[in-house]
């Protein structure tokens, strides 16, 4: 990660302009710039954490807290159907500002976007064996 501060770190800070939409002492949500859908907001850290992981717990909860808080407040704020939620952790996963952050897109009947599970293109067709082998990985046995 770079030592320059985020446009993310920028904006907490005041630097950047932003339509900020809710805010604690840990966390802040704001409308995205470019977004995907009227509404679409990012609820971020106020502290650079670049991934997920790197998120104290303390910190992520009180970011999951605004993300619940914040879901029905958007959708009704642009009359949408239903809300995305997502994260991009990471750069393959075309995270494209290094600091962890939730997105919130409101979603429209007719819309053309499609499930979450159609971000990965196709799916692999894995073994019981395979299934069971990953699932030990995660436990860490």
């Amino acid at each position: 990660m770079s030592d320059d501060p985020t446009i993310f770190e920028r904006i907490v800070a005041g630097e950047i302009p932003a339509r900020i939409v809710y805010e604690t002492d840990t966390v802040a949500a704001f409308l995205d710039a470019n977004p995907l859908a009227p509404g679409h907001t990012l609820v971020v850290p106020k502290q650079p954490h670049e991934r997920l992981g790197d998120v104290p717990a303390d910190e992520a909860a009180a970011v999951w807290a605004a993300v619940q808080e914040l879901v029905p407040d958007v959708e009704a704020a642009v009359d949408a159907d239903a809300v995305t939620v997502g994260v991009n952790d990471g750069e393959a996963a075309g995270q494209e500002v290094p600091h962890a952050h939730v997105h919130i897109v409101p979603r429209f009947e007719g819309d053309g976007g499609g499930p979450i599970h159609a971000v990965a293109g196709g799916r692999p067709d894995l073994s019981d064996a395979e299934l069971d082998d990953i699932a030990d990985a995660i436990i860490g046995e």
